[in-house]
């Protein structure tokens, strides 16, 4: 190691020591000044290095290097003739340029230093991505906006090749083609969505130096501008959707001034969006109050408010709901209808129901419950007679579905697009009934109407015709039924001319045809043209397991005619309903069910036990004889029946006397006068 001796503490001697010091080949022995004050012998006693006035001291052999710093000449050669001849020394001007270069070094090391902070302060503190690539496509700069977006440590990133960072990256082809590429759209990996800027960067000759990308994060931009287009397709959305409503609306905003009509609403009141946009909700007013305002003052809506409204007062039917969004109300709406557009379609509506009830099937084979043997059977044979326009009879016990049937044989049939029409051969009195079968001429009886009537059998042309209770027909009627079947046509009454017809007939009934046939009701010819398609339905006590099924159906339809919310029928009572015979049919099923629905209350949703009327089977005279000696006096016997229904009562009802009460639809007080006249009151006191 070299050992110096330092010769003036000056500006120079001073810029030499901190050059000796950094260096590791150089050792500085002493620094000599004559003023204790100057800044070199300063410095050197922080460095614990020896310092002095006088240089002669420490000029030995040992000393390779002397800098003479002092600036004096004469001290310079008495330095020079005194040293070994080993040593080196330098003179003042040279350590005054070094010191010079130095102090310029720092300064320009210190504005360095200044201007790479500025510029790392701009460069990390700007929102914006910026990453920075050599003429290789690897990343010399990236700052904090950019490491954040792409989610990666910056210090790790710089280094590696911008496509390990960004596979997606535009950069190397920008180094390529030396072309700027403005506001491209990228996708990251972690799904982010930038808007960057790719520029080449060249010096002054030209020659390529790498390339800058500086860019924006839009993911949140873009999900507000997708958000913004949702908003407005829902509003043309509900624009459209109200403009092209056939019921006239009207909204308002918070302080009762107009915002929104549809045509539907100028159509009603006569008013234009000129009149009523902008202007006061009483605008529209002819007779009565503004609903709009009083709904905005109540936060309450209102319906079924008649009012008049435009300059024609039309009646109408105001319901008015507020607006109201986070709890903030921001205006209302308000639906009018027309008093005689109402009336108008209540008129239609009846009109159509009632051309449903008398001339089209409601019924399909799909609406035919059951699964038992005895029902597929008729059902099937149902089908295949729907196919042929043969006649065809029904037969079975009252309410086991024979018009059901009669229904969905013509809707399965070619016809089902012609009438369909329904006739109760025992609900017409005999002197009408062929009249309206058959219609009449004009002046055929008293009442007779101008130009005559045509008959159901006519109205039915090319369709299907259903006499239900057909062995209640008249003799004469029966004939006149028989030469319809022999031969197509028919008479009008009080007319000759025959009018011919192609009607399918179905026939009903539940009476023993061939009893009625025995005993000269009931013409045999006719019973042949009737019974070429006989088909039995079976009564409901030869398809017990069917009753689960018919009471889930039949629920469902007295939901809709009650209102209620049944869900179904309990274990118990299923085995209950199907201890019973049922002499009363699917007609007597439904009875019972809808009799259980009214009694039970609105937060019970199952049918249970208790909910059933006693269900009591009276005896069958086909099967129990009374002999002679067992008459007694009929209030006699009818007081024993009377009493055995009470006690069954109770039973069912485990001894609750308000709950008999209720299931025999007798008051309490009646209830507990039988019990008392039977002596039946100790037996289940309570």
């Amino acid at each position: 190691m070299k050992k110096a001796l330092i010769v003036g503490a000056g500006k120079g001697g001073t810029a030499l020591l901190k050059i000796f010091q950094k260096a590791a080949t150089i050792e500085v022995v002493a620094v000599i000044d004559r003023d204790p004050r100057a800044l070199g012998i300063a410095l050197a006693a922080a460095m614990n290095i020896p310092t002095g006035s006088d240089w002669r001291p420490f000029l030995t052999d040992a000393i390779d290097i002397v800098v003479e710093a002092t600036g004096e000449k004469g001290v310079f050669e008495e330095i020079r003739q005194k040293r070994h001849k080993n040593t080196v020394v330098i003179p003042g001007e040279v350590a005054y340029i070094i010191a010079e270069l130095v102090e310029e070094k720092e300064t320009l090391i210190t504005t360095l230093k200044s201007e790479t902070a500025r510029r790392d302060l701009i460069f990390n503190s700007t929102h914006d991505g910026m990453i920075v690539v050599d003429e290789f496509a690897y990343i010399t700069h990236m700052n904090d906006s950019a490491a954040s977006m792409i989610e990666v440590d910056k210090q790790e990133a710089i280094g590696k090749h911008i496509l390990q960072i960004i596979p997606t990256s535009g950069l190397p082809r920008v180094l390529k083609t030396r072309q700027m590429e403005l506001h491209q759209e990228l996708a990251l990996e972690n799904g982010r969505k930038i808007i960057t800027t790719r520029i080449p960067m060249t010096d002054e000759a030209g020659r390529l130096l790498g390339a800058l990308a500086v860019f924006k994060d839009v993911t949140e931009v873009m999900q507000l501008a997708e958000e913004l287009t949702n908003l407005k397709e829902i509003r043309m959305m509900l624009e459209a959707i109200i403009h092209s409503s056939e019921e006239a609306i009207s909204v308002v905003d918070e302080y009762g001034n107009g915002i929104l009509i549809n045509p539907a609403y100028t159509r009603i009141t006569g008013l234009s969006e000129e009149e009523v946009i902008g202007k006061p909700a009483t605008a529209d007013i002819a007779e009565g109050e503004s609903m709009h305002m009083q709904v905005l003052k109540t936060r309450k809506p209102v319906r079924g408010v008649r009012m008049k409204v435009g300059p024609k007062n039309r009646d109408v039917i105001v319901n008015v709901a507020p607006i109201i969004v986070d709890g903030t109300l921001k205006g209302s709406v308000g639906i009018i209808h027309d008093v005689s557009e109402i009336q108008r379609l209540t008129n239609e509506l009846n009109r159509a129901r009632q051309i449903i009830r008398t001339l089209e099937a409601k019924y399909s084979f799909a609406d035919i419950i059951g699964t038992s043997e005895e029902m597929m059977v008729a059902i099937e044979q149902a089908k295949l007679a729907a196919k042929t326009p043969a006649t065809i009879l029904l037969r079975g016990e009252s309410g086991t579905g024979k018009e059901l049937f009669a229904h969905a044989i013509h809707n399965a049939s070619d016809r089902k697009y012609n009438k369909f029409i329904r006739v109760n051969c025992a609900a017409i009195s005999e002197s009408l009934l062929e009249s309206e079968l058959f219609g009449y001429e004009e002046g055929a009886f008293s009442g007779a109407k101008r130009g005559g009537k045509r008959g159901l059998f006519e109205e039915a042309n090319n369709g299907s015709i259903f006499l239900d209770e057909i062995g209640e027909l008249s003799a004469n009627t029966q004939a006149k039924l028989l030469r319809v079947l022999q031969e197509r046509e028919i008479v009008r009454v009080g007319g000759t001319k025959p009018i011919p017809i192609n009607v399918r007939v179905i026939a009903a009934t539940n009476v023993h045809l061939e009893k009625a046939i025995a005993a000269g009701t009931f013409r045999e010819d006719l019973y042949y043209r009737l019974n070429r398609m006989p088909i039995h339905i079976p009564p409901l006590r030869a398809r017990k397991q069917d009753i689960p099924a018919l009471c889930q159906h039949l629920i469902h339809k007295l939901n809709q005619d009650y209102g209620r919310n049944v869900e179904g029928v309990t274990e118990e009572a299923l085995d209950y309903l199907s201890s019973y015979d049922w002499p009363g049919n699917v007609r007597e099923l439904e009875n019972v069910l809808g009799r259980a629905m009214i009694f039970m209350k609105f937060n019970e949703t199952w049918i249970d036990i208790h909910h059933i009327p006693p269900l009591q089977i009276l005896p069958d005279r086909k099967d129990e004889v009374i002999m002679s000696e067992d008459l007694r006096p009929l209030d006699e016997m009818l007081e024993q029946y009377e009493a055995q229904i009470i006690e069954a009562a109770l039973r069912a009802c485990h001894g609750n006397k308000t709950a008999t009460a209720k299931r025999l639809n007798i008051s309490i007080r009646n209830l507990y006068y039988k019990l008392e006249k039977y002596g039946l009151a100790k037996t289940y006191m309570q």
